[in-house]
């Protein structure tokens, strides 16, 4: 068993600190980065400590703020790479890389082909390594288990990261001398990377506690396109309006904070929002932010000279709208930061661009001919070309007439019409006599084409409107693509300003809808200290409480003074699970600066949020259930620390009872030996021998609690109150009652598990017992000696299927 968790100084978490770092050009950190769909993965190699860390996937926009914060606190030597990547990662590391080794203080950028980069070789490259740390008495089944707990295999971009690194350090044997090629590069240890502001929070927490939860989309219309967010604190706090501000809120569920200026500056902007004499103030603001559209994709496509007329209108919106927020922040308190910048971002460039739009577009004119038109009075030229277009009909009448009079007397008709492209054109009605393409031909005129019996002609006055007025359709057209042109230039020297509205527009956004979800359901600020303390006043469950007509709030302590190990017993169905979910819960909400559901609330900067709650099957993992609660139980022993939040529910079930509890109770040893340096503990567990048979030391750092329940008759009243105390018995019985159990059944457990307790023998129900049997085959054999064989009336057959069949079923 104790192959199964990899141990503590293998795989703790590491932050960093800039003072930690060597910042000399000779940095010997090595680093591997992919960015695919939004999403970061990286690993790099210490070949100072000879030790790999790995950053798990985590998002990043396209600004790359993230990467550019690691490289800031790494100082690598050598940045990698694929040679296939997208053109924004390419041209950020161009700018802050060289191909000179490093030698002008920017780190080296090495690009390996996209095949040393694929999951499968990389997953294998990692599995194959060469680590001294792993025991080598292992299988590769248990290898495979024992490396599961150590790396995070379901994070696929940093686990090809992580691949490309191996490949790198086998091809530059980075500490190792090239003339010794049965040397490979030294890795002794594997370890995560964290920034020293992020807080640790894992897929099976994202999972358990709801944080997100993806649906299939309902619409028949959207089942190829993708998911609907469910029933999840992510869908009951995204309230933004723009689409900047729902990215930005879930980046924040992403990537929680323990910086506590970041924090309190959020709870500000919250705090203001909340006043119910503002409340005029968020719906003005909110009717802003709806406007607020897809910048930078509208300025890429301006780069491109490929804008859309939606484009136009778009910019247009939100430029105006953003202009409205700017205006409303400067009557705003600028003691709120939020406030202060967007009055000094939003500068006066905002009111030239909107003015410059408004001035240049014909929006009117361009939804008609779903193209980029120009208003009246920007450039004389078009101007004038329009006034011709626009007269050019009672001209062109008037032309005909003339060219009537110069046709033969069969004619009865004649249009002059202008066609884009080619000109103006002589037409008249097909005659009778005009069958084949020689009776077309009329003298003094080029026939050109036939068109629903019509002739097309060109004249003399037609060539001669031809030079004099020209294609005007395609001169307005060029005419107005370079004003187009024009306006696009003036508007991306402005575009700095762009970036600042939705940046600030997007933090707006999110703020105001989680002030806006904190108000209808009473939310309160928490108040964050520096201190090690989890200190929750009646704190509710964001998600049950919609769901549940009363929800019952209970209190949550963690402390050195109050201790920091709880031990939660009750009977199933008590509220265990959701407990300890809703601690999860409210401290998470408070580490993305969200006001929480409870009266008062004190929380220290978690640092990681780890839990084994739910164990998340797959096929693909090829685990068992309880090699993959070990897995999660491993990683909160290996990598929590001080001021880490650990959350454990029914723990060791899924194997014997014995071992379950007896592994359930080393856990918490190797906790209560680190005394006030463990995590913040919250466990819950039906093993009520942990607490009977003293498998755990009397001392302040443990806390039992239970749920209150009263037993009624055969009825179980669940009161969900939380209560000092150790629950004695678990209620099977009425908790399967309650499920729906057959009556039978569960009084058969009842007889089973009071037999069980008192150590009395089990007897099988479904076959008599040893003495009844002896006696039913005495009497039949005492009866088959009585039968005369001789006497061949005897019917043998008949007596067993008489005799032997009812000895044989006896009643039970």
């Amino acid at each position: 068993m104790s192959n199964l968790a990899a141990p503590a100084q293998q795989s703790a978490t590491v932050s960093w600190s800039v003072d930690d770092i060597d910042v000399s050009p000779q940095s010997e950190v090595y680093m591997s980065v992919l960015w695919h769909g939004g999403q970061l993965g990286l690993a790099y190699y210490s070949a100072n400590d000879c030790i790999v860390y790995f950053m798990p996937d985590a998002p990043d926009a396209d600004d790359l703020r993230l990467l550019r914060k690691v490289i800031e606190e790494l100082q690598p030597r050598c940045i990698l790479t694929s040679a296939k990547q997208d053109r924004n990662i390419a041209d950020f590391l161009k700018a802050v890389g060289t191909t000179n080794d490093g030698q002008d203080g920017k780190p080296e950028i090495a690009i390996f082909p996209n095949v040393d980069f694929g999951l499968n070789i990389s997953k294998q490259r990692v599995l194959s390594v060469n680590l001294p740390f792993i025991p080598t008495h292992l299988t590769e089944a248990e290898r495979i288990v024992y490396l599961a707990s150590v790396v995070p295999f379901e994070c696929a971009t940093m686990l090809r990261a992580l691949g490309g690194l191996l490949k790198f350090l086998e091809r530059r044997r980075i500490g190792v001398e090239l003339e010794d090629p049965g040397v490979s590069v030294p890795i002794l240890a594997l370890r995560k990377f964290a920034l020293n502001d992020t807080v640790h929070v894992d897929q099976d927490a994202y999972c358990v506690l709801q944080i997100f939860k993806s649906e299939v989309h309902p619409s028949v219309y959207k089942l190829a396109s993708g998911l609907k967010e469910g029933l999840s604190l992510f869908g009951v706090m995204n309230r933004c309006r723009s689409q900047w501000g729902t990215k930005l809120m879930r980046l924040w569920f992403m990537r929680p904070t323990k910086n506590l200026d970041e924090l309190n500056k959020r709870l500000d902007v919250i705090q203001f929002f909340m006043l119910a004499r503002n409340t005029e103030i968020v719906h003005t603001l909110q009717d802003c932010l709806k406007h607020i559209k897809n910048i930078p994709l509208i300025l890429k496509r301006m780069t491109l000279s490929y804008t859309k007329v939606n484009d136009w209108q778009g910019l247009y919106k939100t430029v105006y709208n953003a202009v409205c927020i700017g205006d409303t922040c400067r009557f705003l308190p600028m003691s709120v930061e939020l406030f202060a910048k967007i009055s000094q971002t939003f500068t006066d460039d905002l009111h030239y661009i909107a003015s410059l739009i408004n001035k240049v577009v014909d929006f009117e004119g361009s939804n008609t001919e779903n193209r980029f038109t120009v208003k009246p009075n920007v450039d004389p030229a078009i101007d004038e070309k329009k006034h011709k277009l626009m007269g050019l009909s009672d001209f062109l009448t008037e032309v005909a007439r003339n060219e009537l009079t110069l046709l033969d007397n069969r004619i009865p008709s004649c249009c002059v019409i202008y066609i884009p492209l080619i000109g103006f054109l002589l037409t008249i009605p097909r005659l009778p006599g005009m069958v084949d393409k020689n009776d077309f031909e009329i003298e003094g005129l080029d026939f050109m084409f036939l068109s629903e019996d019509r002739l097309h002609y060109r004249s003399a006055r037609t060539k001669e409107l031809d030079t004099m007025l020209g294609d005007l359709h395609c001169e307005i057209r060029d005419l107005e693509t370079a004003v187009m042109n024009q306006l696009q230039t003036k508007i991306l020297d402005k575009s700095a300003v762009l970036y600042d509205v939705m940046e600030y527009a997007a933090q707006l956004d999110c703020l105001i809808a989680m002030a806006v979800v904190a108000r209808e359901n009473t939310y309160t600020r928490p108040k964050l200290t520096s201190k090690n303390i989890v200190s929750i006043k009646d704190g509710r469950h964001p998600l049950m409480e919609l769901c549940a007509r009363t929800f019952v709030s209970n209190p949550i302590s963690s402390s050195e003074e109050l201790g920091k190990i709880h031990v939660l017993t009750g009977p199933n169905s008590s509220g265990k699970s959701v407990y300890l979910k809703e601690i999860g819960l409210i401290v998470f909400m408070a580490l993305i600066g969200s006001y929480v559901p409870a009266t008062e609330a004190d929380i220290g900067l978690i640092d990681g949020i780890y839990t084994r709650i739910q164990s998340r099957e797959s096929v693909s993992v090829g685990l068992s259930t309880f090699i993959i609660d070990l897995n999660q139980v491993a990683a909160a022993v290996n990598n929590a620390a001080e001021r880490s939040l650990v959350l454990i529910d029914e723990f060791g079930k899924g194997t014997n009872s014995v071992d379950g509890l007896s592994l359930l109770a080393a856990v918490l040893r190797h906790w209560v030996k680190q005394d006030v340096k463990c995590p913040h503990i919250f466990l819950s567990t039906n093993f009520h021998s942990l607490v009977q048979l003293n498998l755990l030391p009397s001392c302040p750092l443990i806390r039992y609690l239970t749920l209150e329940t009263i037993q009624d008759g055969e009825d179980l009243v669940f009161f969900y109150q939380l209560k000092e105390g150790v629950s004695k018995n678990s209620h099977t019985a009425n908790t399967a009652i309650l499920a729906g159990m057959p009556s039978q059944v569960v009084q058969r457990g009842i007889q089973v598990s009071e037999l069980y307790r008192r150590g009395e023998p089990i007897c099988r129900v479904d076959c008599p017992s040893k003495a009844n049997q002896f006696e039913w085959c005495k009497a039949l054999v005492d009866k088959f000696l009585q039968i005369d064989l001789s006497d061949l009336s005897v019917n043998l057959q008949e007596f067993l299927s008489k005799e032997v069949l009812s000895f044989a079923t006896p009643e039970l």
